[in-house]
């Protein structure tokens, strides 16, 4: 039995982080700012996350939702990486985990790259669109709000 308070729905904050080999900002406090104006807590862990560092934040936090975000074109490669050591732990398995952004050097991710993220434990991935925005911002509504005061 844990000790640990279970947070009340929409208490829960969202882990926002960039891909362990991107460190680039502006677009964590892009995500940070969307958020919260969406109602909800954000932890933002900044850029160059590693996974050991994402992975005890979120046993630690509890997180509603984990997203992950890529601006250098390497976030389909890291974000394999990160989802596979994510879903290792039991007490992450649950935890929605979605990713988005520039995901290939090449160009947007192509539908079997999506799917083999989605496959791999991703929830969601969104490209960088406008279109990706919308979706993202309509899914961020469906997640428990906190009381704004």
């Amino acid at each position: 039995m844990s000790n640990r308070l279970t947070p009340t729905p929409g208490e829960q904050p969202v882990l926002v982080a960039g891909g362990i080999s991107d460190s680039h900002t502006w677009n964590l406090v892009y995500l940070q700012l969307l958020i919260e104006e969406h109602g909800h807590r954000v932890v933002n862990l900044g850029p160059c996350v590693p996974e050991d560092l994402l992975i005890g934040e979120a046993l630690a936090q509890d997180p509603a939702l984990i997203v992950i975000s890529s601006v250098n074109g390497h976030g389909y490669h890291d974000g394999m990486r990160t989802v596979t050591r994510l879903r290792e732990h039991p007490g992450l398995t649950a935890v929605p985990v979605f990713i988005g952004g520039k995901l290939g050097i090449a160009g947007p991710c192509g539908g079997e790259e999506s799917a083999a993220l989605r496959a791999a434990g991703y929830d969601a991935v969104f490209d960088d669109t406008s279109e990706g925005v919308a979706t993202f911002r309509r899914m961020l509504d469906a997640l428990p709000q906190r009381a704004l005061v």
